[in-house]
């Protein structure tokens, strides 16, 4: 009986707790059905989190642009091949879909990634004796082109895949590299390292967006996805100042002058004086943002460069003088040197000086004891630093590019107060000396130079921001203004003139030359011997009333014996200068009877078949290329009414265009080809080209891509 009542109680226990653990796993099932929440998770976002498969939309970064529309940097797909080893993803065993022949499938990739065969095959052989799924090809396999995919694609080989990935492209190599910049993928992300791609990279980028939808558990989209897309808002693209023809001609003038006297550094810069617009800018060294490896210099010199700039200096002076009322042309003074005190005696160039001469001709003859006179006894120290701060060159320019680093006033003891003068001791770059000087060329208005024109929408094509000409200071008057540029027009056409290796044969130029001394780098002094100069020329045309002014540097050139030194930056100057004002289509103020002969214009050709076309283009002297063979012109390189010059090349797009041969052609002619044609033209070095990647005579259709290696 006692036993019994033990089992009883024990069975009522347990009942117990049994009935307790029920009524609390109920609760807390009912709790979990009316509240939706374990441990403060909802299940129904937990559930649809695990079912639900999200992707990234990646915008498109916008493209750079010249200011004409010449896309000068763009996303572009780019390709990464692997190859499936498992027999397990081949279903059908008659059409296999894995890689069946390593060594065939090895040899015939190589050829076209560039890659050794061997490794190719060491990787697929070794993935499949591992018992991998896939295997990759390493750096060989990776960033390649749409036409090397395509040449793949045709070797049907089983087994080959691809993944596709944008990457930042620049179709013109160094062509303004060091404004453009540079971007690269960081953390999957396209983003800007330097220039126009670091500056507004926020504007370029865009906003990624994503899509997500919900699946079964093998992976397929459900019935009803509840399926979410947030499209992605691609980056605004940018316009800049630059003209593409001006900047190429700029670039192949450099890398000519970069070839012959092997500076150690060039910088140019091209800038209208009335608007403060950058139309081309460049350096040397330089480098292609496509193949970022083993760079020289990834600074932009012209802006974030300063040296002392030497005699170039002197057309300030020479302003302020004038605006002071202290300058007098006629007046004389004893040339030769000029004592600044106890211990410092300067001296010109010349150390013996040309006598007694007049202002006139020492600014003329760049005469260092001239401007010495004029701050020491004429304007006065202090309000030459005055003026040398009203010409801003105390302070950074203003450009919209980053990296810019300003000069420095050196103006403490009395020796670096007259130096200041002719541009030793106080250090200036390139976009301080033109901006300074756009006050000159501009009736006395200072102008903030600026390389971004506008940022348009890529879908909407509104103008989201345009740059507006900005006068920054106004440092001396109109009439100040237009007598130094008579003065610095004699400079250029005198026969004492510094200038005269400058003079251009249609366009009168207002402007200055610098030969400045480098500061020995071990210490002490300057460097010495015939190389060891910054030779430099700061000039303008037409010189009544400037469209463009013009800064050129040439540092530490190779020069021979019989060479002077402003034969570099004159090449530049003169090439630049000329061809760009002619291509602005600026009446030429030089004209004589040769240039009246030279310069023709188009006559009305609309509506003329090709073969009318050429005849009427070549009555005008110019030399005609004829793209195709069709009888109806579909384009032309000039217009009705275009003023042209003889032996200018004339390109005749018909309606049946074919490859025409193109070697020999420069740069901005080959550029201007792929424009008529829209090519996808992409350029190797500079100077001339040498090869083209499609053969003359090849039909050519819109975007078909073409590869030309120029050479000097």
């Amino acid at each position: 009986m006692k036993k019994n009542k033990t089992t009883q109680r024990m069975a009522m226990f347990l009942l117990s707790a049994f009935a307790l653990l029920f009524l609390v796993l109920a609760g807390r099932f009912l709790f979990i059905q009316a509240s939706g929440e374990v441990a403060g998770v909802n299940l129904k976002e937990f559930a649809e989190s695990k079912r639900t498969d999200s992707y990234t939309l990646e915008a498109t970064r916008g493209k750079i642009l010249d200011r004409n529309g010449m896309e000068l940097a763009y996303d572009q797909p780019t390709y990464s091949i692997y190859a499936i080893v498992s027999e397990k993803y081949s279903a059908d065993k008659d059409h296999p879909i894995h890689v069946t022949d390593v060594d065939k499938t090895s040899e015939e990739i190589a050829d076209i990634i560039d890659a050794d065969p061997a490794d190719l095959k060491e990787r697929l052989q070794k993935g499949i004796d591992e018992g991998l799924w896939q295997v990759e090809f390493g750096s060989a396999g990776k960033g390649l082109t749409q036409d090397q995919k395509k040449k793949i694609e045709e070797l049907d080989l089983p087994g080959i895949q691809f993944t596709e990935e944008a990457e930042r492209f620049y179709p013109n190599g160094t062509f303004a590299s060091q404004i453009i910049g540079l971007a690269q993928r960081k953390d999957g992300v396209i983003t800007g390292m330097t220039g126009i791609e670091q500056q507004l990279n926020d504007q370029l980028a865009g906003k990624n967006g994503n899509i997500s939808y919900e699946r079964d558990g093998y992976g397929y989209k459900l019935l009803n996805p509840s399926e979410e897309v947030q499209a992605a808002q691609d980056g605004d693209n940018v316009y800049l100042t630059i003209d593409q023809k001006i900047q190429t001609l700029l670039e192949d003038t450099l890398t000519q002058v970069d070839d012959k006297w092997n500076p150690k550094k060039i910088s140019a810069v091209v800038m209208n004086p009335k608007t403060g617009e950058i139309v081309a800018m460049s350096n040397r060294p330089s480098y292609d943002p496509n193949d970022p490896e083993n760079v020289e210099n990834w600074y932009n010199d012209a802006i974030s460069n300063p040296m002392e700039p030497g005699s170039t200096m002197k057309m300030f002076t020479v302003a302020s003088a004038i605006e002071e009322g202290k300058w007098n042309p006629d007046e004389e003074y004893k040339s030769g040197s000029f004592k600044v005190d106890k211990e410092t005696t300067i001296y010109d160039w010349k150390k013996d000086g040309w006598g007694s001469i007049t202002n006139l001709e020492g600014i003329q003859r760049s005469s260092n004891v001239m401007v010495a006179n004029l701050v020491a006894n004429k304007i006065g120290e202090d309000k030459f630093l005055n003026y040398l701060k009203k010409f801003h060159f105390d302070q950074k320019a203003g450009i919209d590019l980053p990296g810019e680093i300003p000069g420095t006033i050196l103006y403490n003891y009395q020796s670096e107060k007259i130096s200041a003068s002719y541009g030793q001791g106080t250090t200036a770059t390139p976009i301080q000396m033109i901006t300074a000087a756009s006050a000159i060329a501009n009736d006395g208005k200072m102008v903030t130079p600026h390389i971004i024109d506008k940022i348009v929408n890529p879908d909407t094509k509104k103008v989201v921001e345009q740059n507006e000409t900005k006068v920054q200071a106004e440092p001396i008057s109109k009439e100040t203004a237009d007598e130094t540029l008579k003065i610095l027009e004699s400079v250029v056409t005198s026969e004492h003139g510094t200038g005269k290796p400058y003079k251009l044969d249609d366009y009168s130029v207002s402007g200055k030359t610098g030969t400045a001394q480098i500061p020995n780098p071990n210490g002490g002094g300057y460097m010495e011997g015939k190389n060891n100069y910054l030779f430099s020329f700061l000039g303008m045309a037409p010189a009544d009333d400037p469209e463009l002014i013009m800064y050129v540097s040439v540092l530490q050139p190779e020069l021979k014996e019989t060479e002077t030194g402003s034969e570099p930056s004159a090449f530049i100057f003169k090439n630049v200068m000329e061809n760009a004002l002619h291509y602005m289509d600026i009446s030429p103020d030089q004209a004589d009877d040769k240039n009246e002969v030279s310069e023709k214009r188009v006559p009305d050709i609309e509506g003329m078949s090709s073969n009318a076309t050429k005849k009427a283009l070549e009555d005008t002297g110019m030399d005609v290329v004829v793209v195709g063979e069709g009888n109806k012109v579909a384009t032309t390189s000039v217009e009705s009414g275009q003023t042209v010059l003889e032996g200018e090349r004339a390109i005749i797009v018909t309606d049946e265009p074919t490859m025409p041969d193109i070697k020999g052609w420069s740069m901005r002619e080959v550029l201007e080809l792929g424009e008529l044609l829209q090519l996808d033209v992409e350029t190797i070095n500079s100077g001339y080209a040498k090869t083209q990647s499609i053969k003359k005579g090849t039909k050519l259709n819109k975007n078909d891509y073409l590869a030309v290696e120029f050479s000097t």
